[in-house]
């Protein structure tokens, strides 16, 4: 059911509120929903860990109430090495993998570059030119001026109209679909250690769904949706939790404000999603120093030096 600028309006607004509430309150709140989720579906479910440090939290709050919670990680081949030994380092945890590997994936489909959204509109636009998404890449047209600049994908004209393979299918294929195939043989349901601060998609699908989604086709919960990173790095700092050593260690500066010493994320190694926003050192840069043999893979063997080149982001 399509719903009102004022109710979507309020959605909003409800979701910056509960942003803003101080962490024991948010801990209480997903607390609630991880009940709700779990009485659901009789205990029939497991958490998605990645390793990163969203999911070690989400992990440490299901298990605090659920210590029987199975965990499953999907091995993509992309993660760092001691995300993969900081994995292996918990108990009841069930390791995936996808059928095909990085390589072929830009191969065949394409690299993840900018986001999910801008990949995707740009295979759509490439497969249908007068499409519905060429309005994205117009600044005049009316499908920007009612949704804002924030939704104007006109600066990645040059991107669009490159000879570079580009797709948003990365993560369906590396992580979803060997997730979905998990849940189908096992009849589990997973928690997921999204937020909605992430990205426009993660808001948007925050907003639509809430934190439990039990009647959507695929059912699942992301208990932590109206949490920041801020929320993060204090949990784990208050609760002395341990964290993947790629972070370093957790400090904060001088206004209080907390923040890592080393990878701000984790995730793929060589996606590069957000890479254009990010400050220098980027993830990239920071590869270089700490995995070089990854990072002269990734940037010569599997061609991402060229596509960083061409959006002008230092490697």
């Amino acid at each position: 059911m399509k719903i009102t600028k004022e109710q979507a309006a309020l959605k909003r607004a409800f979701l910056k509120q509960r942003q803003s509430l101080p962490l024991n309150l948010k801990i209480e709140m997903s607390k609630r929903r991880i009940k709700e989720f779990y009485d659901h579906f009789d205990g029939k479910v497991y958490v998605s860990f990645s390793g990163g440090k969203d999911s070690t939290v989400l992990l440490h709050l299901i298990r605090s109430l659920y210590p029987e919670v199975p965990a499953v990680f999907v091995d993509t081949g992309l993660e760092y090495p001691e995300v993969k030994n900081f994995v292996k380092s918990f108990d009841n945890v069930t390791i995936l993998r996808p059928k095909m590997p990085f390589n072929k994936v830009i191969t065949e489909y394409g690299y993840p570059v900018i986001s999910k959204e801008v990949a995707q509109s740009i295979e759509e636009n490439r497969r249908n030119p007068d499409g519905y998404t060429k309005k994205k890449f117009d600044s005049n047209s009316d499908y920007v001026k009612k949704y804002g600049s924030r939704y104007d994908l006109s600066k990645w004209i040059p991107l669009r109209d490159s000879d570079i393979k580009i797709s948003s299918q990365c993560c369906k294929i590396m992580k979803k679909t060997p997730a979905k195939k998990f849940e189908k043989e096992t009849g589990l349901k997973p928690f997921i250690a999204t937020m909605a601060i992430e990205s426009n998609l993660r808001k948007q699908e925050y907003l639509k769904k809430g934190c439990n989604s039990f009647e959507s086709k695929r059912p699942a919960s992301t208990p932590l949706g109206f949490w920041t990173e801020q929320d993060i790095l204090q949990y784990i700092k208050e609760n002395n939790l341990p964290c993947c050593s790629v972070y370093g260690e957790i400090l904060q500066d001088k206004k209080g404000k907390f923040y890592t010493s080393k990878a701000k994320r984790t995730g793929c190694m060589f996606c590069m999603f957000g890479v254009h926003s990010e400050k220098s050192p980027n993830k990239f840069e920071l590869m270089r120093e700490t995995h070089p043999k990854l990072h002269d893979y990734c940037i010569n063997k599997l061609g991402c030096g060229k596509v960083l080149d061409f959006i002008g982001v230092k490697y």
